[in-house]
């Protein structure tokens, strides 16, 4: 669980800093030849600048208001409870002849105290973190048909990351707002609150392994796609 929510802390950070990044890409856009059937697409940005993940991400605040205070209040109170100890330690590690047993004591004190509120803070915002990889999965379910169509339309052969191109000068070559236009088609919302039931991808094959390595059957995971109409997430 623990990585799950690294994970999805991570994935929102670089979507959202690719947001900027697409948008200066796009607004150069100088002028030259260009390869015939090559373009390149930043699809960590593609989906970013997806009109369903801007409204989740504006969404989500809202409609986790509850979750977020409470591990915001939480953490405060937490920070509160260790911060005399953390003071106490580095005083008594400062004086002359210093008892080190008791200075462990403390230490171990103080990082129990650190992992439980660290446990108890991912169990709180654990449903926000779902939210985040639910919307994510919707998005991604419908990307590769997004590419695949915005190649067809500019007749693109070969598609690279900009992380395959060491450097081109023609934003002729950028195919990410074309793949965006074809995703907000395909999906121009996505559900916010993941169904009763629903776990992430991660989750999802941690269990399916688990699960071969004992003989057991997988249990059939909830659906992604919504099969009744999205919710307006709140």
């Amino acid at each position: 669980m623990k990585t799950l929510l690294k994970s999805v802390a991570a994935a929102s950070l670089m979507l959202a800093a690719a947001q900027p990044a697409l948008a200066q890409a796009q607004a150069a856009a100088p002028s030259g030849p260009l390869v015939p059937g090559l373009a390149i697409a930043d699809l960590d940005g593609v989906v970013a600048n997806s009109n369903a993940y801007k409204t989740a991400q504006s969404q989500r605040p809202v409609t986790y208001k509850p979750q977020l205070d409470q591990a915001e209040a939480r953490r405060r109170a937490i920070t509160a409870q260790i911060q005399p100890l953390v003071d106490k330690f580095n005083k008594d590690r400062a004086a002359p002849g210093a008892n080190q047993a008791a200075l462990q004591q403390q230490y171990q004190q103080i990082q129990q105290i650190q992992q439980a509120g660290e446990q108890e803070l991912r169990q709180i915002l654990q449903p926000v973190g779902y939210s985040e990889a639910y919307v994510q999965e919707q998005i991604a379910e419908k990307l590769d048909q997004a590419v695949k169509s915005a190649m067809a339309k500019k007749k693109i052969s070969l598609l690279l990351s900009p992380q395959a191109v060491t450097a081109f000068n023609n934003n002729g070559y950028n195919l990410s707002q074309d793949i965006i236009t074809e995703l907000n088609t395909l999906i121009p919302s996505a559900q916010l609150v993941p169904p009763q039931g629903w776990e992430p991808r991660e989750v999802r094959e941690q269990r399916a392994q688990q699960a071969a390595q004992q003989g057991q059957p997988t249990a059939a995971p909830a659906p992604t796609t919504p099969t009744a109409p999205a919710p307006s997430g709140r």
